[in-house]
C-alpha cells in the first residue's frame, strides 16, 4: 500500500547521517561524561562540543544551553522555577498553548496560588496585543508565555515584538519554540527572550531529547535532583548519542535552511490551491493559508462535508496510506474537541473535520495529489 507522510509536525523522520552519527558514537562513545578518565573525557568533549555548536546557531553562550528529554521537559523546567525559584506571581499565557504550557501553570496555580491571566485572541487566532499590553499592567511579578508557531494551526507570533512589550513592563518572556527551531533563524542577542524550549524530533532528529535556552543569571533552578549534570539544571547522566544527534540534526537543518523552506512553502502552496479547487467552501484554519502569518510547515484545513460524514475521514484517509493528524475531534474515538479549534472556530464549522496535513522536504507534489484525489472522492461522494 501507498504510504503518505504529512504529519511531520507530530514528528519528522530522522535523516539517515542523524542515524550514522549516533550509531557510531554508540559504539565507540560509551563513556559516562562525568567520570574523569580518558574514556569519559571523550564523551564530555563531545557533550560540550554539541553545546557550542547548538548555541552558535542562536548566537547564544554555550552555558545558556541544557539539554533535557525534549520540549516537554524544558517547558516544565521553566516554567516551575519561574514560579517557585523566581518568584513569578502571575504567568500570561493563551489558551492555544501546547498542554506543555497549559497543563504545566494549571498545576502551579493549584500548587502555588499563582494568577493564570489568558490573553484574547482575534477570529484568526493571532495574539491581541492591546490586551496584552493591558494585562502587563498588574502590579505581580509576571511571565508571558506564548509559544513561536502555533502547532496545530501554524499562527506565527512576532517575537521581537512580544519580547519588547515584555521587557518594556519588566515581565520575563518563555516561548515555546518547539514547532521553530530547525526552520526559523533565531538570533537571541537580538530578540530578548529569557527562555525557549525545543525538540529534536521536529527537525528530523532523534526523539527523547531536546533542550532549553536560559538565559545567563536568570536564577532558574533545578527540578530533578541527583547529580550536577548539566550544570545542576538537571541531574542524571547525559544521553550522549542522542546530543550529538540533536546536533548533527540542527547542523542538516540550518545548513540548507532557506532551500528547504522554499521546497516546502512551494510544496504548501501548491496544497492550498488543490483544495481549493475541490470546493469553494473549504476553510482554512486560524492564518495557515497566509505565508507571512502561518508557519510553511502545515496547513489546517475544515473540510465541507457534514458532520455525521466526518467520523469517517481519518479511517478514509488511513486505509488509502496517508498519515496526518486529526484538527477536529468530534469524530469516531473522541469526545474532545481540539482545545485550539474550540476557541476559534464557531459552532458550525467545529462539527466539520478538520485536518492537519504538515510537511517537509522529504515530500512531493506527486503525493499531495495523490492525497487530492482521496479527499475529492470523499468530499464528492
Amino acid at each position: 500500500m501507498k504510504q503518505i507522510y504529512f504529519d511531520n509536525a507530530a514528528t519528522t523522520p530522522m535523516h539517515d547521517a542523524v542515524i550514522e552519527r549516533m550509531v557510531k558514537t554508540m559504539q565507540l562513545q560509551y563513556g559516562n561524561p562525568s567520570s574523569t578518565h580518558s574514556v569519559g573525557r571523550s564523551a564530555k568533549s563531545l557533550l560540550e562540543t554539541a553545546r557550542k555548536t547548538i548555541a552558535s546557531y542562536f548566537n547564544v553562550q554555550a552555558s545558556e544551553i541544557v539539554f533535557t528529554s525534549g520540549g516537554t521537559e524544558a517547558d516544565n523546567l521553566i516554567l516551575r522555577s519561574a514560579v517557585r525559584d523566581l518568584g513569578v506571581a502571575e504567568i500570561i499565557t493563551s489558551k492555544l498553548e501546547h498542554h506543555a504550557v497549559l497543563h504545566t501553570v494549571e498545576h502551579l496555580q493549584k500548587e502555588y496560588g499563582i494568577v493564570i491571566s489568558y490573553v484574547k485572541l482575534l477570529d484568526n487566532g493571532a495574539i491581541d496585543m492591546a490586551d496584552l499590553e493591558r494585562l502587563l499592567q498588574s502590579p505581580n511579578k509576571k511571565l508571558v508565555s506564548l509559544m513561536h508557531v502555533n502547532n496545530e494551526i501554524g499562527n506565527i507570533l512576532d517575537l521581537n515584538k512580544v519580547a519588547a512589550i515584555c521587557k518594556a513592563n519588566g515581565a520575563l518572556f518563555h516561548s515555546d519554540t518547539v514547532q521553530s527551531v530547525g526552520h526559523y533563524a533565531l538570533d537571541l542577542s537580538i530578540v530578548p527572550i529569557d527562555f525557549l524550549a525545543a525538540s529534536a524530533h521536529k527537525f528530523h532528529g532523534p526523539k527523547g531529547v531536546g533542550f532549553a535556552f536560559i538565559r545567563k543569571s536568570s536564577g532558574i533552578k533545578s527540578s530533578i535532583f541527583g547529580g550536577e549534570q548539566e550544570r545542576g539544571y538537571r541531574a542524571g547522566t547525559e544521553s550522549i548519542h542522542n546530543i550529538v544527534g540533536m546536533e548533527e540534526a540542527l547542523k542538516l537543518s540550518y545548513t540548507d535552511l532557506e532551500n528547504n523552506r522554499a521546497q516546502i512553502q512551494e510544496l504548501k502552496t501548491y496544497f492550498i490551491d488543490q483544495l481549493k479547487s475541490l470546493s469553494p467552501n473549504m476553510l482554512f484554519n486560524g492564518n495557515c493559508e497566509h505565508p507571512d502569518l502561518s508557519t510553511y510547515t502545515l496547513i489546517n484545513v475544515c473540510l465541507p462535508v457534514a458532520p455525521n460524514k466526518g467520523g469517517m475521514l481519518h479511517f478514509q484517509l488511513d486505509l488509502n496510506g496517508i498519515a496526518c493528524s486529526k484538527g477536529s475531534a468530534c469524530q469516531s474515538g473522541s469526545n474532545q474537541n481540539s482545545h485550539v479549534l474550540s476557541e476559534i472556530l464557531n459552532a458550525e464549522d467545529l462539527l466539520k473535520p478538520s485536518v492537519r496535513f504538515s510537511f517537509s522536504s522529504l515530500n512531493t507534489k506527486d503525493e499531495v495529489d495523490y492525497v487530492i484525489g482521496v479527499l475529492k472522492e470523499f468530499v464528492e461522494n
